[in-house]
């Protein structure tokens, strides 16, 4: 019968040795983004910003080797379906197999720049899975009319099995078993040899490591940015540990000088830039405070570095914008977009294109060689890495990537603060309670927190002052609080006056709203 062969386990071998050999030849070939990878980001591209949303918040750091893992489960259920059509025609099975490639090819070529180079790894990989199963269902025996192989049939004869027929059926075994470890041998080995002759990330942080920039300097927080309470947030985030959010699932690996920026569209001269001539300009360096609309009230996706860049007014001012324009359509290298208020790119504030992070060229996963810092406004309006194209437009003729989805055109930055110390659910000697944390309000800045104890009065706190209004700043106080438990909340006060809302707002479309407050318990301490 057609079911006493693995026909699904089969397509499995076939199609995970079609994987491994498309996986070698893009590596080969130095396309950033296999077939695989290039699938995943297609679900990502045309996925409801709701849902998109929702796993950022659900899973966190998690949500790309999830979104990957799905992406892995549907495969093999392709390749077990082009298995079990076999045997009811060989054609079935190369037609689920062409479909299968068809996807591939689809999610390749709708990648930003992609050519017919990048459509050579789903014909090695079609070619490689259509190989194996031929073999492999050779190997297993050949399937006589009814569907049955003639190993099961040899032995049969006017319903009597002959021990011939039992002995004839042991080679099929023996060679399907054969063929399964050697397509799994081949799997790994092409896998592992596209991972050496290709490991073009290794390539490109070598090239990262020699870049030497001049006038980058590393520099310590100012004198006045920090309160002395143990347990607020380090001013100065350090680049491993500053939040990451993007939709790219394989992080672009740019040489250098291969790095153009072209700045076109309603400009009146069309400008082209290297990253030799980018490095070779005037820099300037900030500290900045960047976060993302994503970020709950009090979430962990903010952080505040030193920046290394080249002004985007200046760039901006090569080219020449025309008096309609009112937006800049950035684009990143992996094809993901957003736009800017070209007012925003082009005012005192230090919009930089930025080439160091802390003192040191951008970390790949922080969008080197180059990508685009806009104080005062959320990144998916704003901050684009691995910048490569700006186009002078206008917002009523654009629709980036996160508007298409339902979030706002334009999104400055809310006025934000949240409670560092104490945690909820602490427990602390109860009196004089030391308490502390972060405030922002990017390009406007911070004059004020207060905080309240269980619902009172609100209480003034002390406010570092770092000299500018592009960071967050750290608040302390001290209250009084007896034995039992607690709650404690914060507001800001920004320099134009605004007092921050305790209305609750999700994040959806222009950044979440509302008091950080936190829990926590007193003690006596002879308790």
């Amino acid at each position: 019968m057609q079911t006493s062969r693995p026909w699904g386990l089969l397509g499995v071998a076939a199609g995970v040795a079609g994987l491994a050999t498309s996986y070698l030849a893009a590596k080969a070939l130095t396309i950033r983004d296999p077939p695989l990878v290039a699938a995943a980001e297609l679900v990502v591209r045309f996925t409801p910003g709701a849902v998109v949303e929702w796993a950022i918040e659900t899973l966190g750091p998690a949500d790309k080797p999830v979104l990957m893992l799905l992406v892995v489960l549907v495969l093999l259920a392709g390749f077990v379906a082009a298995g079990w059509a076999w045997p009811r025609g060989w054609w079935r099975s190369v037609l689920v197999w062409v479909l299968l490639a068809g996807a591939g090819l689809l999610a390749v070529q709708l990648q930003r720049g992609a050519g017919m180079v990048d459509a050579v790894p789903i014909g090695v990989g079609l070619a490689t899975s259509l190989l194996c199963q031929a073999l492999l269902v050779r190997l297993a025996g050949p399937a006589s009319p009814a569907g049955e192989t003639a190993a099961e049939t040899a032995g049969e004869t006017e319903g009597h099995s002959s021990p011939e027929g039992r002995t004839g059926a042991a080679p099929g075994r023996r060679g399907l078993l054969a063929g399964l470890g050697a397509t799994v041998v081949l799997a790994v080995a092409a896998t592992t040899f596209g991972r050496v002759v290709g490991n073009r990330k290794r390539a490109i942080q070598e090239s990262r490591r020699l870049v030497r920039i001049p006038g980058v300097t590393d520099r310590d927080p100012p004198p006045r940015a920090r309160v002395d309470v143990p347990g607020v947030t380090s001013w100065q985030t350090p680049n491993e540990d500053f939040y990451r959010i993007d939709t790219t699932l394989a992080v672009p690996t740019i040489d250098p000088s291969q790095w153009r920026l072209r700045i076109h569209g309603m400009v009146e001269r069309e400008v082209v830039l290297t990253y030799q001539q980018l490095i070779d300009m005037e820099l300037t360096e900030a500290w900045i405070t960047l976060n993302c609309v994503s970020n709950p009230v009090a979430g962990p996706l903010i952080g505040n570095a030193w920046w290394s860049g080249v002004l985007t007014e200046r760039l901006l001012r090569m080219a020449r914008p025309l008096p309609d324009a009112d937006a800049v359509l950035q684009t990143s290298d992996d094809g993901w977009n957003c736009s800017t208020p070209l007012s925003a790119m082009t005012d005192v504030r230090d919009a930089m294109v930025a080439v160091a992070m802390n003192g040191e060229p951008l970390p790949l996963e922080h969008g080197f060689p180059a990508r685009t810092i806009v104080p005062g406004l959320y990144g998916f309006t704003s901050a684009c890495k691995w910048v490569v194209d700006w186009e002078v437009t206008r917002f009523v003729d654009v629709d980036a990537f996160w508007t298409q989805r339902g979030w706002a055109e334009q999104a400055p930055v809310r006025l934000g603060s949240r409670i560092d110390v104490p945690s909820a659910g602490d427990t602390v000697p109860a009196g004089s309670v030391r308490v502390g944390g972060m405030a922002w309000h990017q390009h406007v800045g911070i004059s004020a927190v207060e905080v309240a104890v269980d619902g009172g009065d609100w209480q003034s706190a002390e406010v570092a002052l770092p000299r500018t209004n592009d960071t967050w700043v750290q608040w302390a106080a001290t209250v009084e609080v007896g034995p039992g438990d607690h709650v404690l909340r914060v507001r800001a006060r920004d320099k134009r006056g605004e007092v921050q809302t305790g209305v609750r707002r999700d994040v959806v479309p222009d950044g979440a709203t509302g008091w950080h407050e936190v829990g926590f318990s007193a003690s006596d301490e002879d308790d």
